[in-house]
């Protein structure tokens, strides 16, 4: 598929929506309406699939756009029997194993405006509920064995911490990050925080979202600029 700029996509995404039900596309329409990219979450070095597929998942129904995924000894892989298709509709930005991909990753989210978070059980983490919500977060969780590195723990500006009551000293991965996403994301939504997406960043999602929606869209894109070469 060719190049599209913005505008492009906004015109083709009105001759597109002629190849999906109506249904599938009011469908389009409310997820995009509940998406967010105030939060986002950032994996590091995780090994068991079924917890990398777990936490896209939550992700992905909890509304929240961007994950970012760190590798360092362990390949990222996913297992479609627990994504469920999520992974379709996230942004997933993977950062391979190499010297220095940790503080890219985070240079990038401060960037981005991110306040970077490390989930640690540590007696100067805050609690969750002690969190505000008024600012942008990227949420950093370690792989299951050690928890984060000392490298990404020294990149994050916050640590946090989920209150436990029972003997045992932390969740499962998948666990910690369905209940911080769950309790993050419903306090925003009950705030004062505009939390939804810019109408461009809608835009360009409802074209993605709707190219993965049909089949043969490449030539159907390159067919239909083909035709209007002007517009080209």
């Amino acid at each position: 598929m060719r190049e599209l700029t913005i505008a492009e996509k906004i015109e083709t995404s009105e001759y597109l929506r002629g190849f999906v039900t109506e249904e599938r596309n009011e469908r389009i329409l409310s997820v995009l309406q509940n998406r967010t990219r105030r939060f986002t979450v950032v994996l590091e070095d995780l090994y068991q699939t079924q917890n990398i597929s777990a936490v896209m998942r939550s992700c992905e129904c909890y509304g929240i756009q961007d994950l970012h995924i760190i590798e360092n000894e362990n390949e990222f892989t996913t297992h479609s029997a627990i994504t469920m298709g999520s992974d379709k509709w996230l942004t997933i930005s993977n950062y391979k194993k190499e010297p220095g991909n940790v503080q890219r990753c985070a240079d990038r989210l401060h960037q981005q405006g991110y306040t970077l978070v490390a989930t640690l059980p540590a007696e100067n983490s805050v609690f969750l509920s002690d969190l505000p919500v008024d600012e942008k977060y990227a949420f950093f969780f370690g792989t299951e064995l050690t928890g984060l590195s000392d490298e990404a723990i020294a990149v994050c500006d916050k640590a946090v911490k989920i209150p436990m009551y029972g003997f045992t000293e932390s969740f499962n991965i998948s666990n910690s990050a369905a209940i911080l996403i769950s309790h993050m994301v419903e306090r925003l939504r009950h705030s004062d925080v505009p939390w939804q997406l810019s109408e461009e960043e809608k835009a360009e999602l409802y074209f993605e979202w709707l190219c993965k929606s049909i089949r043969a869209v490449d030539f159907i894109v390159d067919n239909y600029w083909n035709q209007h070469p002007k517009k080209a």
